[in-house]
């Protein structure tokens, strides 16, 4: 996704990230890769379980996965797997046209 952030950008597309880490730990990761978007903690992961991320707010790691929200609010597509070499490509494609 970062990698790919200004295609995002030019399609008014904002992108949120969500780990189990906490505020200063994603804030040190995105300064260190980079990252142009908003990382979220969600440290006591009952974002993850309500999501899918995760099956517990026991797990240790969250899946990968992502959706693809529109203007409205409606989840236009889920991602249950994600590839992160090619995701970008694929959210990209999957945009609805303007």
């Amino acid at each position: 996704m970062r990698d790919h952030f200004t295609d995002f950008q030019e399609k008014g597309v904002a992108i949120l990230g969500v780990s189990f880490d906490t505020p200063a730990d994603n804030a040190a990761f995105a300064r260190t890769e980079h990252f142009p978007f908003r990382l979220l903690s969600d440290t006591n992961r009952e974002l993850a379980a309500a999501v899918g991320a995760a099956d517990s707010s026991a797990q240790a790691l969250p899946r990968r996965i992502s959706y693809l929200v529109g203007p409205d609010g409606k989840v236009l597509r889920a991602y249950a797997e994600v590839k992160p070499t090619t995701h970008a490509q694929e959210v990209l494609r999957d945009l609805p046209a303007r």
